[in-house]
């Protein structure tokens, strides 16, 4: 087994080819915490105590984010979903509770279907069946032509003065390009998900949107809640496809709402845990 290296502010671990940077906070059942692309695993920290009071709480860079390797540059959700997966087992993590967001939700959803005995349950947010034309043609206006590899990142950073800057503060100056132009192909990629794709994923699972997503229409959720065989579905009023990170009077909503669902599905003693 890799043994974990520690640092200031973390720890590294080689898994599935990579020298994947993680924090820890909190003891008890595992809880695996995937941030959105283009963030990182500190993005998780308006959670991350409230969760730790319950459990032991594990948030990731994904590959290529921040402090955690990409050395090929590839990047598909599949591949995060490996690479995810990697991790737990070299940190022999058993039966981890596992929460995305964004691209984090569909990696959630692909550990589901490609690894189902892995988690213990799922909290999938923001993730979608496929794309909404209306989120190709978002990507095709920020990104350019979705068959080009490129992006024209001094473009953005004009368009977008203020999200360049938080992505290089987030990633360093010359990363958060290079991860623009990795990224671009797994957000234009189609999924193609089959029901039988959906049928896979048994853990308990909770579906969770902000009813004015701008990327995953409502239905889509509900759409995604009818394919999975042990789901349930929760709407964040007023909330949009950021407010779930960044959002503090959402925060304070969803955490007690994920907190119920992984407490019911946990395999703690619920019951002491909410009576604290």
């Amino acid at each position: 087994m890799t043994t974990p290296e520690q640092t200031q502010h973390g720890h590294f671990i080689h898994a599935n080819g990579l020298n994947i940077f993680y924090q820890e906070h909190g003891q008890g059942q595992p809880l695996l915490l995937i941030h959105g692309g283009i963030l990182s695993g500190d993005s998780w920290q308006p959670y991350r105590a409230g969760f730790a009071q319950q459990y032991r709480v594990i948030t990731p860079d994904s590959r290529g984010h921040a402090r955690t390797t990409n050395p090929n540059g590839a990047m598909s959700f599949g591949l995060l979903a490996d690479d995810m997966v990697a991790l737990v087992q070299a940190l022999d993590l058993h039966k981890p509770l596992i929460c995305g967001y964004s691209d984090g939700g569909q990696v959630a959803l692909e550990i589901g279907m490609r690894y189902p005995d892995l988690p213990q349950a799922l909290v999938i947010g923001g993730a979608y069946t496929e794309l909404t034309e209306a989120s190709r043609t978002w990507l095709r206006s920020t990104f350019g032509d979705p068959q080009s590899p490129t992006v024209d990142t001094e473009q953005f950073e004009r368009d977008n003065p203020d999200f360049a800057s938080m992505l290089e503060q987030t990633h360093g100056p010359h990363a958060w390009k290079t991860l623009l132009r990795n990224i671009k192909p797994m957000w234009n990629a189609m999924l193609n998900y089959t029901r039988d794709d959906f049928a896979k994923v048994v853990a308990p699972t909770l579906v969770l949107l902000g009813d004015r997503d701008g990327f995953v229409p409502v239905e889509e959720g509900v759409e995604m809640y009818r394919r999975l065989p042990n789901a349930e579905f929760a709407v964040i009023p007023s909330a949009d496809h950021s407010d779930f990170i960044f959002s503090p009077a959402k925060v304070a909503l969803v955490q007690p709402l994920i907190l119920d669902f992984l407490l019911r599905h946990s395999g703690t003693d619920s019951q002491s845990a909410q009576s604290k």
